[in-house]
């Protein structure tokens, strides 16, 4: 008897989001989507992610009209969406009615599966967003972000899906960001889902391809079981990207396995994608093979180019070594957090400025607030020194509750700071816009009626330089207050307030 694995698609979101960063227009994603409709796959993650930031950030283009098209565009396949639990898409928590208000408008306009995961893996944090998709009738899909270290093991991964599954959740999804998945801890993590939750229980694989490894896992997860995974169509796929779909597709040849996809419109999806590609080379990433020591560093491939980059322009691209070698400290210092959005930016910064500018001597206002509870509860325990330099730096104590246990409602100022803005149109989306991205809603709101860009189109298809780290010694030089630095870490550009540590 055949069993048939279920497949989505992310090259209308992560493909691109981690081989070009998130530039994809929409004009050069809709010609696809005929084929993408038509193909057989179970989802197309399209939205949430970097691609909110990134549309009104460097594309001039509403985010929610992105949305409302692709849903026109696709009325028989499943939209797909990833959101940061507490975090919605932005980079700090929300207030729940905020929350709860994302999560509607999201449902509202298109999105079938919500696939929310926490930076910590702390389930307190997605209990809000997953109650919210279970109030609008949609899929809630528990997402268990994959990292190793002493205190992660097969069984706390299986425990967590457990706690998701309680919670509510529809599916689980296993979620590897940085290709650290070897094919093993694939089969004994998904068999032990299985086992501990339910033979009926869903189980979903995302796995990134940097490391060369995570084909063979796919194959071992198939074995034990795994229900739907994750690829992109090959002309977006592999280096920091994912794994191929026509690969996966030909892999199952005599399983006796099989997927519902129609291969002919995915080789019409490929081929169409492979002309869209060139036309964004300024952006695409530099990282196109193997990248192996990302076992020992843990740090995903594009925040790796991004560090790298920013040191040359402090003249200190030397340090890399030091850098990577140091992620894994700070890490650990940290309770041992798994590297994504946000805590892989934050880790990363603290990393670049311990060996810029001596071991804690500076720190981050982010670190700070990670060290003392405010993102959530770390699966390891802080590192007593560094956690003392945090609550002198941040003048704050550590916490133990929920995070957003700890918010006032902010709706209404939200609202009333968006509305006071030349060019909101008054709508909730463009309050939820203003929310995720206070800085650069704005400018947005007041250019939006000039219409969307493409920059594989435009004259200059450079992106804005971020502004420099400091270099070694200044901070300390300038030890009276907090600075604002801008730093580029995993692609994205964040504001960060730093201070000499007492």
């Amino acid at each position: 008897m055949t069993r048939i694995l279920e497949v989505t698609d992310l090259i209308l979101r992560d493909a691109h989001q981690s081989l070009m960063a998130t530039r994809m227009a929409m004009e050069d994603m809709v010609p696809a989507c005929e084929d993408l409709d038509n193909a057989g796959y179970w989802s197309l993650e399209c939205w949430g992610g970097a691609t909110f930031d990134s549309c009104i950030r460097f594309l001039n283009e509403d985010p929610w009209e992105r949305l409302k098209t692709f849903r026109k565009l696709l009325p028989k396949t499943r939209l797909q969406m990833l959101l940061r639990g507490q975090n919605l898409l932005g980079y700090r928590h929300y207030e729940d009615t905020v929350v709860e208000r994302f999560v509607a408008k999201a449902a509202e306009h298109g999105i079938d599966v919500f696939r929310v995961f926490d930076a910590l893996n702390d389930v307190r944090n997605m209990k809000t967003s997953i109650a919210a998709v279970k109030k609008s009738g949609k899929h809630a899909q528990g997402a268990i972000c994959y990292t190793v270290s002493p205190l992660h093991t097969v069984q706390a991964f299986v425990d967590m899906a457990q706690q998701l599954k309680e919670m509510g959740c529809d599916s689980i999804c296993i979620k590897d960001m940085a290709a650290l998945l070897k094919p093993q801890p694939a089969y004994d993590i998904v068999k032990g889902i299985k086992e501990k939750c339910g033979k009926d229980t869903l189980v979903h694989l995302h796995c990134h391809a940097t490391t060369g490894v995570t084909l063979v896992s796919y194959m071992k997860a198939i074995e034990a079981g795994v229900d739907i995974v994750d690829t992109a169509i090959s002309s977006l796929a592999l280096g920091p990207g994912h794994n191929p779909t026509e690969s996966l597709i030909e892999m199952l040849e005599g399983t006796g396995i099989e997927t519902r996809l129609d291969l002919d419109r995915v080789l019409k999806i490929r081929n169409y994608f492979k002309t869209v590609r060139p036309r964004y080379k300024e952006f695409l990433s530099d990282i196109t093979g193997v990248e192996t020591e990302i076992f020992n560093s843990q740090i995903p491939g594009g925040m790796i180019s991004n560090m790298e980059s920013q040191l040359k322009q402090q003249g200190a691209g030397e340090k890399i070594q030091e850098v990577l070698l140091e992620v894994p400290r700070v890490r650990e210092a940290s309770g041992y957090p798994p590297l994504v959005t946000p805590s892989s930016q934050i880790v990363g910064t603290q990393a670049v400025f311990n060996i810029l500018m001596g071991h804690y001597k500076v720190l981050t206002g982010e670190f700070a607030d990670l060290m003392l509870g405010y993102y959530g509860e770390t699966i390891g325990p802080k590192d007593p020194e560094v956690l003392e330099k945090a609550k002198a730096h941040a003048k704050k104590d550590l916490i133990t509750c929920r995070p957003a246990d700890l918010m006032k409602p902010e709706w209404e100022a939200l609202r009333t700071d968006a509305l006071s803005l030349p060019g909101c149109n008054g709508t909730d989306e463009d309050v939820l816009t203003f929310a995720m991205f206070p800085q650069v809603a704005p400018k947005f709101f007041a250019t939006r009626d000039q219409g969307a860009k493409n920059l594989s189109k435009e004259p200059s298809k450079e992106a804005p330089a971020p502004a420099a780290a400091p270099k070694a010694g200044e901070a300390a030089a300038q030890p009276t207050g907090p600075v604002k630095y801008a730093v580029t870490i995993n692609g994205q550009t964040h504001t960060v307030s730093v201070a000499t540590a007492r």
